[in-house]
């Protein structure tokens, strides 16, 4: 049993991230057209936001990983550099949540697969759950700040649109 749960979590590690890079490509693929372009106008702000803070975060906090402090081969093959934040979480988590702006179903199954392969990174001894944690907020507080900025402004635009009406 602990074989296929291996197999199962280094697959969660090592490539599920690739399956929430198609599942969202193909979500996008199949949007509206004036849909697709706020989803790249977010992302276009949100991504380079998300990576300029992860970037910071990861130069501001070092936390050597488990399998380095715990003096043990991981289930997979990783460097022995800094684990804050993770990278494939980080990824995931921000493809997450920008689609969760636009499609609470879909980017809730996404939230699901992201959380799993977060996991299997801690499972598979290359991260501790702070390095998962770090990379869910790093994802998580741009896309909220951008989608209440964008919200905001979509309110003043009417309200600015409504006063000239009444002119």
């Amino acid at each position: 049993m602990n074989n296929i749960a291996d197999l199962i979590f280094i697959f969660g590690a090592e490539y599920l991230y690739l399956f929430v890079i198609i599942i969202a490509a193909v979500w996008f693929f199949i949007q509206p057209g004036p849909r697709k372009k706020e989803v790249l106008v977010i992302a276009c702000i949100c991504l380079p936001l998300i990576f300029i803070i992860f970037e910071i975060a990861g130069r501001l906090y070092y936390n050597p990983r488990p399998f380095v402090v715990g003096h043990f081969k991981p289930l997979v093959y990783h460097i022995a550099d800094n684990g804050f934040p993770s990278h494939h979480t980080l990824l995931v988590s921000a493809v997450s949540a920008i689609i969760f702006v636009f499609s609470r179903r879909a980017g809730f199954a996404l939230w699901i697969l992201a959380l799993f392969a977060g996991f299997s990174r801690v499972y598979a001894g290359v991260h501790h759950t702070i390095d998962i944690l770090g990379s869910i907020l790093i994802s998580i507080i741009p896309v909220t700040l951008v989608y209440f900025l964008r919200e905001h402004l979509k309110n003043r635009k009417l309200k600015i649109f409504q006063g000239r009406g009444k002119v």
